[in-house]
């Protein structure tokens, strides 16, 4: 069943605040293999100008996905998870996430579409510090398989 189309653009509700941790950062940092000491040491981060160390920028996707999941687990959208694959993912920031900050995010639908037989939705994850300042806002793209056919 085809999901639908006036959902494109419903906001949900801000998520509560999410503190970004230092050690957090520095298990990413390491998770990923990326050795740059701007993630893992504040001095080198404060040599940089930042007043802490900063999240790579990929970071921010748990906190983005986990906040579109008031989206996806809205039951009058109709997605059907099982069937869900993660096709894009992108950003655009206005500062790098740092140690310290508190993040709300407010998901927004912003495409629906179907392409052979596969239902293709777009969410939109606006984050804010908790002082309503823009972090970055994450691109989100999930693909629901088409049912395969008796």
């Amino acid at each position: 069943m085809a999901l639908d189309q006036s959902f494109v653009g419903r906001s949900y509700p801000p998520t509560a605040p999410y503190e970004v941790g230092r050690e957090k950062i520095r298990e990413f940092a390491e998770a990923i293999g990326d050795a740059n000491p701007v993630f893992t040491d504040t001095e080198a981060a404060k040599a940089l100008g930042y007043p802490d160390v900063i999240a790579p920028p990929t970071f921010v996707f748990a906190i983005t996905f986990k906040a579109a999941g008031q989206v996806i687990a809205d039951p009058q959208l109709g997605l059907d998870y099982s069937r869900v694959v993660h096709g894009d993912q992108k950003f655009a920031y206005s500062r790098p996430v740092r140690a310290g900050d508190r993040l709300v995010v407010t998901s927004t639908i912003e495409a629906v579409k179907s392409l052979a037989g596969n239902d293709i939705l777009d969410i939109r994850g606006e984050v804010h510090d908790e002082a309503g300042e823009h972090v970055v806002t994450a691109w989100t793209k999930l693909v629901a398989r088409a049912a395969e056919e008796a």
